[in-house]
Protein backbone atom coordinates (compact mmCIF):
# COMPACT_ATOMS: atom_id res chain seq x y z
CA UNK A 1 0.00 0.00 0.00
CA UNK A 2 1.33 3.53 -1.02
CA UNK A 3 2.21 5.83 1.70
CA UNK A 4 -0.34 8.30 0.37
CA UNK A 5 -3.39 9.88 1.66
CA UNK A 6 -6.71 8.71 0.80
CA UNK A 7 -8.76 11.74 0.74
CA UNK A 8 -6.18 14.81 -0.37
CA UNK A 9 -3.60 12.26 -2.30
CA UNK A 10 -0.48 13.68 -0.02
CA UNK A 11 2.58 11.61 -0.20
CA UNK A 12 5.97 11.91 0.86
CA UNK A 13 8.76 14.64 -0.21
CA UNK A 14 12.41 15.40 -0.16
CA UNK A 15 13.88 17.64 1.85
CA UNK A 16 17.07 18.60 3.30
CA UNK A 17 18.27 17.50 6.85
CA UNK A 18 20.31 21.13 8.50
CA UNK A 19 23.41 20.96 9.59
CA UNK A 20 24.23 23.10 12.55
CA UNK A 21 27.68 23.15 13.07
CA UNK A 22 29.54 24.91 9.48
CA UNK A 23 26.05 24.11 7.89
CA UNK A 24 27.57 26.39 5.13
CA UNK A 25 30.20 24.59 4.21
CA UNK A 26 29.15 20.44 4.31
CA UNK A 27 26.72 19.42 1.57
CA UNK A 28 23.78 18.33 3.63
CA UNK A 29 22.12 15.23 2.76
CA UNK A 30 18.91 14.13 1.81
CA UNK A 31 15.88 12.86 4.01
CA UNK A 32 12.56 11.62 2.82
CA UNK A 33 9.37 12.81 4.73
CA UNK A 34 5.92 11.27 4.92
CA UNK A 35 3.10 12.61 6.04
CA UNK A 36 1.47 12.07 9.31
CA UNK A 37 -0.92 9.18 8.17
CA UNK A 38 -3.42 7.34 10.36
CA UNK A 39 -6.06 4.94 9.98
CA UNK A 40 -9.59 6.28 10.32
CA UNK A 41 -12.78 4.71 10.16
CA UNK A 42 -15.36 6.38 8.00
CA UNK A 43 -19.60 5.95 9.40
CA UNK A 44 -21.72 4.66 7.60
CA UNK A 45 -24.40 7.54 7.84
CA UNK A 46 -21.40 10.33 6.75
CA UNK A 47 -22.91 13.78 5.53
CA UNK A 48 -20.52 15.22 3.32
CA UNK A 49 -20.25 14.37 0.20
CA UNK A 50 -16.46 13.90 -0.63
CA UNK A 51 -16.32 10.64 2.01
CA UNK A 52 -19.35 9.14 0.84
CA UNK A 53 -17.35 6.67 -1.45
CA UNK A 54 -15.39 5.37 1.94
CA UNK A 55 -18.85 5.32 3.91
CA UNK A 56 -18.55 2.44 6.63
CA UNK A 57 -14.41 1.67 5.55
CA UNK A 58 -11.06 2.50 7.14
CA UNK A 59 -9.31 4.41 4.83
CA UNK A 60 -5.44 6.32 5.28
CA UNK A 61 -5.83 9.84 6.03
CA UNK A 62 -3.56 12.32 6.93
CA UNK A 63 -4.08 14.45 9.92
CA UNK A 64 -4.40 18.03 8.42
Amino acid sequence: MAKQCTICKKTGLMARKLNKLRGKYNPSPKKRKYPNLQWVKVPIDVEKKAFRKFAGKRILACTK
